[in-house]
C-alpha cells in the first residue's frame, strides 16, 4: 500500500526523497520504496522519519 502520508508530509517541508533520506542515514531509494509501499520499515526507521518530518506515527504510518 502506497504511503501517500509520508509524501505529502514530506512534500508539505518541501524537502526531497534526498534530503529526507539523508536526515534519518538511509539511501534515497529506501525512502522512494516505502513511499510506494514497497519496503516495510522497521520501527526505528519509522520513528526517525517522523522525528525528521515533525509528525507522530499515527499520522505517518498507522493503517484506518
Amino acid at each position: 500500500m502506497k504511503n501517500l502520508r509520508l509524501k505529502s508530509a514530506r512534500a508539505a517541508l518541501d524537502m526531497s526523497q534526498q534530503q529526507l533520506a539523508d536526515a534519518v542515514g538511509v539511501s534515497r531509494q529506501t525512502i522512494n520504496a516505502i513511499e510506494k509501499g514497497d519496503y516495510n520499515p522497521t520501527i526505528r526507521l519509522c520513528l526517525a522519519i517522523c522525528k525528521a518530518l515533525g509528525r507522530s506515527l499515527d499520522e505517518l504510518f498507522w493503517e484506518d
